[in-house]
């Protein structure tokens, strides 16, 4: 057991492991940063058409009915009707699955975005969310203990001033402390 884990061997499998899960590593890194900034960069989508129209939705907001939302979505070409709700009382929003329209009840002008996926990150940020499958859970439950792995391993590679033993474990300590105080701070 002693040999097996000697440090020619740690070291190879430290390598190994991070050689063969980097694809993985950066694409939940550039997806985890674009997912924290969501709302300011809609890492899944970019509008690539928007108009405005005149529509026949008008005040009082019980008035908007199912088949009022699906004549607007025919007339104006949007498919895949996920859902409608309204914003402070005035302001109607329907969700299509690759538009939204914003509709001010008080002037009946609609606002259509039209969306499309951004290339590369929205399949980062699709593979970060996606838990839809037991193949892909199982292989991000390996991920995750793999990243651990290499962490762990990572403590022991290095010898001398700048081991864990001498500098790292401050370091290390350190870098949990933030974690905490935001847990402390926000939780």
């Amino acid at each position: 057991m002693n040999n097996f884990l000697s440090n020619r061997n740690l070291r190879a499998l430290h390598r190994d492991f991070g050689y063969f899960f980097a694809g993985l590593i950066i694409a939940f890194s550039i997806s985890g940063i674009a997912q924290n900034h969501r709302k300011q960069w809609k890492p899944d989508k970019y509008s690539y058409e928007f108009k405005t129209v005149a529509t026949s939705f008008h005040f009082p907001k019980e008035s908007v009915k199912k088949d009022s939302i699906e004549a607007f979505s025919k007339t104006n070409g949007l498919t895949g009707f996920k859902q409608f709700d309204f914003r402070k009382d005035s302001v109607l929003v329907i969700a299509y699955k690759d538009a939204d329209a914003t509709i001010k009840l008080s002037s009946g002008i609609a606002e259509i975005n039209f969306w499309r996926k951004k290339p590369l990150l929205a399949q980062m940020v699709f593979l970060h969310k996606f838990n839809g499958n037991n193949w892909w859970i199982w292989y991000s439950d390996i991920f995750g203990a793999a990243l651990t792995f290499i962490v762990i391993s990572g403590m022991f590679l290095m010898k001398g001033r700048y081991s864990f033993r001498k500098r790292g474990w401050w370091l290390a300590l350190l870098g949990t402390v933030f974690p905490l105080i935001a847990l402390y701070l926000f939780a």
